[in-house]
């Protein structure tokens, strides 16, 4: 790191700065750290939390900005890629990396839509009733104050090995 942390975040405001300024708190600095972003790995549940400088907006399930980016391993069935991308446009699997990242603007809302995606996996329910849940649960948590299972940890147990390097086809 070129740059301390705290240096870098002179240059930001908004909902980055204060959800950067949490994320310390919490786990303490970055292991990186540039103008645009801040990386911690294996903080906590996660294998890897970045905060972005600048944000992407995001109306599922209300107005607001994505900057905050998760990262655990799992594995899921290719099958229900499509399924996992009609729930939440903001959910990425990388199959080779055998990795989910969810992006929104706070960890519990990364928690329940990687938790709902979760129950998608398992076949507990469909993607309608999915989105309505987590709608639900989020409007819940964001302007009643209600927490739920769903947003204070995960509530499956933590996978690993779940790369998929692929079939080699020739050497």
């Amino acid at each position: 790191m070129d740059k301390h942390p705290e240096q870098i975040l002179k240059n930001w405001e908004g909902n980055p700065l204060k959800g950067a300024k949490e994320i310390i708190q919490k786990d303490g600095y970055p292991q990186e750290a540039t103008e645009s972003k801040l990386v911690w790995h294996h903080n906590g549940a996660w294998k890897r939390t970045i905060v972005h400088r600048e944000t992407v907006p995001h109306n599922f399930p209300h107005p607001h900005p994505d900057f905050l980016e998760q990262t655990i391993d799992y594995q899921v069935p290719p099958q229900l890629y499509d399924d996992i991308v009609i729930f939440d446009g903001s959910l990425t699997i990388d199959r080779t990396k055998g990795e989910v990242t969810s992006m929104c603007d706070q960890e519990a809302m990364n928690l329940l839509s990687i938790n709902i995606m979760n129950d998608i996996v398992m076949g507990r329910c469909d993607v309608q009733s999915a989105k309505a849940f987590l709608s639900d649960t989020a409007y819940m948590y964001l302007k009643m104050g209600q927490s739920s299972p769903y947003t204070e940890g995960f509530l499956f147990p933590r996978q690993f090995n779940t790369g998929d390097p692929g079939i080699c086809y020739f050497e």
